[in-house]
């Protein structure tokens, strides 16, 4: 099924037209289409959490004994629907997959293992000798060194809209990771080779010294180089920049594509930011504390598009907002919160600008 052929199949279920058939066919392909068959962008590709928590829905077996299972599909197509033609609806599920909840944070092993964790257990885990591998302490994950390791094993720790959480790497490199984020890394550092780890979303790093062992952070097409730092990153793959905040020692911010010896160097209290498009890089002096102020579940927006802001918002309280007044969209604005609900942060944009909303179960509509 081609992805014409798909999105017009939607359309005649939400218009009534779908025979039972239809539907099944149309239920199944959007669990086992590929990605790729769509030749989705980036940015689309990380969308893939709008359609699993709708079709997610649709297998509640709690909402089931509630309405007749067609009315659920029918109420999600038109969702669907809806997000298409706003263009919120960016990713169909990959074949076979066995997803856990998308409100999770998640551990992947490198042989394809998913752990799930959640943010009130304490445990450790022990090697085949008995010693400690890593332990968690609530929002908060720990690797311990070990001299015996002598292979790279990578674990991927994802994190989801409206949550945060903490990696203690075995080198003793601090990670925050925001919202929406996810970050790759090996259970151990090797003697000899350099320390790297892969990050798509957002993230504060405090990296332990190691001058014998650099330490780099990939962000897909641009990398950070450090010795030993602390830093912010902002590389979600839907968003036009990547950027970074130093806020304590130095580093080298590189397109990928040159290598670092076309490296800017930043200084404490400058933000570099690379452009997807023309894959420029500049940078500028900034108060380092608007870009760190989300470690304490804050927000502040500072010479932000209104687009930008919905983004972030989307993030941190873990909702989709679909803006129907465009004029909103490049408009800059400047606001703080602390830890409201999201109503307060709502009204107080209604409040100082005139914009209106409507909220249906986790879906925001902006007038």
């Amino acid at each position: 099924m081609t992805k014409k052929e798909f999105f017009e199949l939607v359309q005649k279920f939400e218009n009534g037209q779908c025979t039972e058939q239809e539907e099944n066919i149309l239920f199944q392909y959007c669990n086992d289409v590929q990605a790729k068959d769509f030749l989705l962008s980036d940015k689309e590709q990380t969308r893939i959490r709008l359609l699993k928590r709708i079709l997610s829905s649709i297998n509640n077996p709690k909402i089931d004994q509630v309405r007749p299972k067609r009315r659920i599909f029918w109420y999600a197509a038109a969702v669907i629907i809806g997000l298409i033609t706003s263009g919120y609806l960016y990713l169909l599920l990959s074949p076979g997959l066995d997803t856990p909840p998308a409100n999770m944070i998640t551990l992947e092993h490198e042989d394809g293992r998913i752990e799930i964790l959640t943010e009130h257990e304490s445990k450790s885990v022990l090697d085949e000798s008995g010693n400690v591998v890593r332990q968690q302490q609530g929002a908060q994950l720990t690797y311990d060194k070990s001299e015996a390791s002598n292979e790279l094993v990578y674990n991927t720790l994802t994190i989801p809209y409206g949550k945060r959480f903490i990696l203690n790497l075995s080198d003793g490199t601090k990670v925050h990771l925001n919202a929406g984020t996810s970050i790759k890394y090996p259970e151990q550092f090797i003697t000899g080779k350099k320390r790297q780890v892969f990050i798509n979303g957002e993230a504060f790093l405090d990296v332990a010294k190691d001058s014998i062992h650099p330490f780099y952070v990939n962000m897909k097409g641009v990398n950070v180089k450090v010795l030993g730092t602390q830093f912010n990153v902002s590389a979600y793959p839907e968003d036009e920049t990547t950027e970074v905040v130093l806020v304590e020692g130095a580093v080298n911010f590189f397109d990928a594509e040159k290598g670092d010896e076309n490296a800017t160097l930043l200084e404490p209290g400058f933000k570099a930011s690379f452009n997807k498009g023309d894959r420029e890089i500049t940078a500028a002096q900034v108060v380092t504390n608007i870009y760190t102020a989300w470690m304490k579940g804050e927000l502040v927006f500072r010479n932000m598009t209104f687009k930008n802001i919905m983004k972030k918002l989307e993030r941190h309280y873990d909702v989709i907002i679909v803006n129907d007044n465009i004029a909103l969209s490049d408009k800059l604005f400047n606001a703080s919160f602390g830890n409201e609900p999201l109503e307060s942060v709502l009204e107080d944009f209604k409040r100082n600008y005139a914009i209106d909303y409507q909220i249906k179960g986790n879906i925001i509509s902006i007038k």
